[in-house]
This record gives C-alpha cells, structure tokens and sequence, in this order.
C-alpha cells in the first residue's frame, strides 16, 4: 500500500540464563573430582584479567567472589547458587503479588500511609508461610527472614539474600510488621547494594538475558576508611612524579613551597573525585561480583517450550515422531482416543524450534496430523555452552575440535549476534582442504 520496502528481522525468542548444582560426571560419565572448579577459577580470572579487574577481584575455591571499588572505600562479597525448582516457580507466579510487596515497603519507608486490601495481605503471609515450607536443608535455614530482595525489576524469581553478620537489617516482609521495621535502621548506600543487583539479574553475562531461579547471597560488605583513598599505580606513579617536581621547586623558594602544598591539595582531591561517587561505585562493584559470582558457578540456558497436542492417525504416527525429534521435542503421553483409530500425542517443544512446525507436520503426515502449540514452561537445557574436551576420554570420543552440535552454544551464539556481542568461533574450520588454482593454459 505504501511502496515501500519492509525489512523484517527474525523472531526474537527469549531465554533465561541460571546456574545448577555442581555435574558428578562429565560428558563421558566420568567422575568429575576438581577439575570442574580449577576450569571455572581459571575462567574467571581470564575475563577478568580481561576486563582489568585482576587488581579489586578476588576469587575464592569455594565460589566466593570479593571484589572492591575503584577507589578502595568499599569491599563485597558475593555467592551464586540455584534456588529450589519450587520456588522459582512459586516466585515467578506471584510476580504481581511480589510488586504489591514492594510498592507496601517503599511507602512504608517514606512514611505514607497505603491503604492495602485484607485479602492482599493474607495472600503475602500465606506466600511467606510457602516460601518457609519449600526452603528445607540446613543451607537455607532462616532464609526467608533474610531476604533483601527480588529482581529483577524488584519482582522476579531471584533472590538477594542477607548473610552479613554485623548487619541485621529488616527484610522483605517489613510491611507485616510495621512497628519492628521503624525501629530498624539502614545502613548508608544499602540502596546501591539493590540496585547492583537489580542490574546484574537484568542481563546475564552469557548473552545478557534474564536471570532466573539464581540466589545471590552477599557475605561482606565493609566501607573501608576514606581519609586517604588508594589511588591506582598509574596515578601514584603521576602522583610522585608531580611530588619530585615540586620537591626540585620547594629548593628555589619559600612562596612556591606554598604554592606547591595548595596545588598538592588539589591533586589529592581530584585523585580522590576521579572515579565518581561512592554509591555509582557500589553499584557497579555489586553488579560486578554478582556477575563473576555467577560465572564461577555451572552455568545453563533456559528455553521456552511449548506443550504440543497432535491428533494423527496410526499410518503417519512414525513421521509424527520424526518430526518431533528433527527439531528437538520430546513426547509425553501418547494414547489412543476411544472408539476412534486416532492417535492423541502430548509433547514439549522449544519455542525456538516451532518456526515452521506446523506446516512440516502438514506436508510429512499429508494433513493427517494438526499440532496445537501452547506455552508451557521454562526447561534447563542439559548441555553446558561453554564445554570443552579435558580429558582423553573425551578426546577420543569427542575429538580435538568437539564440534559436534552443541543445542546451547547454537542458542547463545544467536541472540549475542542478534544483540552484537562477542560470538567467538572459527573463521577457517579446515585449513588444511585448500586447492591451489592455476591458470588455463
């Protein structure tokens, strides 16, 4: 109608980026040990030496990442873990319930009264009551009581606990208890340690995606004494550079011996203000760790998935299952209607690979079989994006180039080259098949 060219991109699928208990085995069924830590320690420190972090980073054995602020006034600590399947899928169908929550909370904290619904309020006691009954173990005893936050955007399926010893500030369900919550104090920049983790649940550091189900519990948190800030060595070298000169001056005169002490004032101050204010510092050291927290953790992607209903007759039963398992689906249930010769068939699907499912099902059954595509849920893709062959096992059964095909990695590296971020792979796959062309004569 317009005569205009229209460019259409592709579909934008979404993903979800989370982490998972530590794999037993590896790709060929043998026991792990240490070796899974030692590669995710060296990883770490590689991107960060990366990102010249290597001087305020510190990454402990155990997964417990420390990371300081530019000017050395404030220190974090940060661990990564997954949360229980069911509370992530508690938390992420009360995301409205959750909102509703902090809306209570902030204006509690400016002192306006809100006038809340009583059925409301029963349905955040009976969230927490469900919360306290699925975090079991030891590992998550009190946990509900020291939840600092959700994300992201406040009410998301991650959690910010509170495992700071010297520091007992009020939780997430302040608003049940008014009283208590005004008697409690917060400390200075708490708002900075949310925010850094609002921002690190936001995008996730495989190809910047939303987090999901991942809790990230700060350990430490001190602000180190700021009467004299620790400049980087590049400005004390420039520092002592600027001393001598003034050093070599101070011998000529009197006046600019006084000159040099003002200006050696300024210097310090400048030094001091160079990278900002302490609480943008903050947020950028806590989203930091909690990035590198997460990366010191087995890292996995999450797929939409569809529930797909297919109604096909006993002669197109077997391209039914082709189908399915050419894009990656995996059948539930199959069972036979009653008085009928059809065939009822429930399977889950990647959304990423429905394109075009319903017309291939058409053309390989000749119209015997229609799908009926339905969101379900998120599913935890099994293979590991970033493995690679250690062990001569794998080796041998892999190969040195282990290119077989990777369900993860195809993902990740689409939606970073969608989002123009480093995709890391190979120009030239075999070097070695080049023909040299000569000339007719």
């Amino acid at each position: 109608f317009a005569k205009i060219e229209i460019s259409v991109s592709k579909p934008i699928i979404p993903f979800r980026e989370t982490v998972i208990r530590p794999p037993k085995v590896d790709m060929v069924n043998e026991d792990l040990g240490r070796q899974q830590k030692v590669a995710v320690i060296h990883q770490v420190k590689e991107e960060a030496s990366q990102a010249r972090l290597s001087d305020t980073l510190r990454l402990g054995p155990d997964g417990l990442v420390t990371l300081t602020t530019p000017n050395r006034q404030a220190l974090v600590s940060v661990r990564a873990g997954p949360l229980p399947p069911e509370v992530t899928g508690l938390l992420e169908s009360s995301s409205e319930l959750i909102r509703t929550l902090e809306l209570m909370n902030m204006s509690l904290r400016e002192g306006r009264p809100m006038d809340v619904n009583p059925g409301t309020l029963e349905d955040i006691v009976k969230l927490k009551d469900q919360l306290t009954s699925l975090f079991q173990g030891r590992k998550w005893r009190n946990a509900v009581e020291r939840i600092w936050a959700f994300g992201p955007r406040r009410s998301g399926p991650n959690i910010l606990l509170n495992n700071i010893k010297e520091y007992s500030r009020p939780s997430v369900w302040q608003c049940l208890d008014p009283a208590g919550a005004e008697a409690a104090v917060l400390r200075d920049l708490d708002n900075s340690i949310i925010s850094g983790f609002q921002l690190a649940t936001l995008s996730g550091p495989m190809c910047e995606e939303p987090l999901m189900g991942v809790c990230f519990s700060i350990e430490r948190w001190d602000m180190l004494s700021s009467a004299n800030p620790v400049a980087p060595p590049e400005q004390r070298d420039l520092m002592e550079e600027y001393s001598n000169t003034l050093e070599v001056s101070q011998s000529t005169s009197e006046e600019m011996t006084s000159g040099s002490n003002k200006a050696e004032q300024r210097f310090d101050s400048a030094s001091a203000d160079c990278y900002g204010p302490v609480s943008g510092q903050l947020i950028a050291a806590t989203k930091e760790a909690c990035r590198h927290a997460f990366q010191a953790q087995p890292q996995r992607l999450m797929a939409a998935m569809y529930t797909c209903d297919i109604m096909a007759t006993a002669e197109v039963l077997g391209r039914v299952y082709g189908v399915l398992g050419k894009r990656e689906g995996r059948v539930l249930l199959e069972e036979m209607k009653e008085g009928t010769d059809m065939f009822l068939i429930k399977a889950v699907l990647p959304i990423a690979e429905s394109f075009g499912f319903a017309d291939e099902i058409r053309k390989r059954t000749s119209g015997l079989a229609s799908p009926q595509l339905v969101f379900s849920h998120w599913e935890v893709i099994n293979s590991d994006p970033y493995w690679v062959p250690t062990t001569e096992e794998e080796y041998l059964h892999f190969g040195e180039k282990a290119d077989s095909e990777n369900q993860a990695l195809k993902y990740m590296n689409a939606v970073r080259r969608r989002k123009g971020l480093y995709v890391e792979e190979k120009i030239v796959e075999h070097a070695e098949k080049q023909r040299t062309l000569s000339k007719n004569k």
